[in-house]
């Protein structure tokens, strides 16, 4: 038997696949860099792209949208980062505060809206304009993923309010009541947004973003406070059966979505995270 000199002693010759023990520490490394250059990775094509891609987490290719608009999300999936090249004037919105950087060229305008409707609802008032040429950074506050949504018209998109980052200029916003019940119940306010037009919308997530596509009749379920955005109906259950919750939490309370539709769901719920620091810091 042949014996290979390590630390301490001889030991053994052991094998890892057909190379001897001890290139065991480059093989695997090495193995990995020739299978990706002779058979690199195939990805499955993506919603949003008209060719196959990397899966969205790691995809930072420009895509287009309407009025010669073109874009990238970079830092996927938890620092995410949209990057918008405008044309010659024309504009697109985001909410206030969401500008990282811009080019020079960019015109930048602040627009408030102000209404009864709005203050009641709670709603932001603000919205910031960007018209070109340039090119903007924009960003949530939040960790979190962003995702383009198109508008084609004809459909419409309900947002949880937190959800908005930023849209073309022929994107429709408003505020639409829910009912009282999923207000209390979906970990969403009573109010969110309804959106229609013509366009992209860019929301984000608190943590990352995940999809789901429904069928005509299929139904899946979706906890209480992970929603983002959806274009199918939904009603409030107990879940698992469970036969006590709590109306301030929501807990044991899940949302049933029945297709035809698309759910964005975010990996993680703001509230809980805000409840988890506020038992973390020290009492006084």
């Amino acid at each position: 038997m042949a014996y290979n000199q390590g630390p301490g002693g001889y030991y053994p010759q052991q094998q890892y696949g057909n190379v001897p023990y001890q290139d065991q520490s480059q093989y695997p490394n090495q193995q990995q860099a020739q299978q990706y250059q002779q058979h690199p990775p195939q990805y499955p094509q993506q919603h949003h792209a008209s060719q196959g891609g990397p899966p969205a987490s790691l995809d930072s290719s420009w895509h287009q949208s309407v009025d010669g608009i073109s874009y990238s999300i970079t830092n996927r999936d938890t620092n995410s980062m949209l990057n918008v090249r405008i044309p010659q004037g024309v504009m697109i919105k985001s909410k206030p505060g969401a500008m990282i950087q811009m080019s020079p060229s960019i015109t930048l305008q602040g627009k408030i809206k102000f209404s009864v409707k709005k203050m009641f609802t709670g709603s932001e008032m603000a919205e910031s304009l960007y018209t070109g040429p340039g090119e903007v950074s924009l960003a949530p506050t939040l960790f979190g993923d962003i995702s383009a949504i198109p508008i084609n018209g004809d459909e419409g998109w309900n947002l949880g309010k937190d959800a908005f980052l930023a849209c073309t200029s022929e994107v429709v916003r408003e505020t639409k009541s829910q009912g009282l019940g999923k207000a209390l119940f979906s970990g969403e306010d009573l109010f969110v947004y309804r959106i229609t037009g013509r366009g992209t919308v860019w929301v984000y997530s608190f943590g990352a973003i995940v999809t789901r596509d429904l069928q005509a009749n299929e139904q899946h379920i979706v906890d209480n406070g992970h929603l983002v955005a959806w274009n199918c109906r939904y009603a409030i259950e107990k879940a698992g059966g469970s036969k006590t919750h709590s109306v301030k939490t929501g807990e044991g309370l899940v949302c049933r979505f029945t297709g035809p539709g698309r759910i964005y769901i975010q990996t993680r719920n703001q509230d809980e995270f805000a409840e988890w620091v506020a038992d973390q810091a020290p009492s006084a």
